[in-house]
């Protein structure tokens, strides 16, 4: 068997039976692929999950919080949870679905480091965490407008920040693009392209290769 340079995750058997049993209502879920092993669990039971898989089940560390956006859903976000055992070497992700209207209750009680993961997934996807005394925005700037890892999120935002020298300071104002979305041809550069490009001109009517110098003699004075 070849030596992988991932990390190694020693196999949990029977976790998701053991959790299931463990939650009781609260589980709605599961998927064991490719050695990681995720459970869907509903909202409002966030908290005492995450209680039982951190003192009954040893997964002592969040990692990650992470948001995913599918628009076409009831519920379109998915706010999942990164825990890592380290008795264990284990890891699973915990999954809640909600909208932009229903807030996930905050883990800050379980993990203070949740504080900040929460408020990365407040910024860019506008999901509300009920109990988190201090949601604010941490990574897009003061006024910013939209949430921009939602997938229906213009690409080139609202608005753009720039430094006015009139009025010393800076600046918010609608999207302007100064130059025109650019046609490309995809063609492969090591074929070349059929057309002339500026500068090709040049070589015309040059034989390949370095030019040869001139010899001494040859040299008008």
């Amino acid at each position: 068997m070849a030596r992988s340079s991932a990390p190694l995750i020693a196999p949990r058997d029977g976790i998701v039976d053991e959790v299931k049993a463990a939650i009781g209502g609260a589980f709605l879920d599961a998927k064991d692929a490719a050695g990681e092993v995720s459970i869907t669990v509903t909202r409002d039971s966030i908290v005492d999950v995450c209680r039982t898989l951190r003192d009954r089940f040893e997964y002592q560390q969040l990692m990650e919080i992470a948001g995913v956006d599918y628009p076409q859903r009831p519920e379109r976000f998915e706010v999942v949870y990164h825990l890592l055992s380290l008795t264990r070497n284990h890891r699973i992700r915990v999954r809640v679905l909600t909208n932009d209207e229903k807030p996930v209750p905050s883990v800050t009680g379980l993990w203070p480091v949740a504080g900040w993961l929460e408020r990365e997934v407040f910024d860019l996807f506008g999901v509300l965490f009920d109990g988190n005394d201090d949601l604010r925005r941490i990574l897009t700037d003061y006024g910013f407008r939209g949430y921009p890892l939602r997938k229906d999120f213009p690409l080139s935002g609202y608005v753009e920040m720039r430094y006015s020298e009139e009025q010393k300071r800076v600046v918010y104002e609608p999207v302007r693009l100064a130059q025109d979305f650019r046609a490309f041809d995809f063609l492969s550069p090591w074929e070349g392209a059929e057309y002339i490009l500026p500068g090709d001109e040049k070589v015309e009517g040059q034989a390949p290769g370095a030019p040869t110098p001139a010899a001494a003699g040859e040299t008008k004075k």
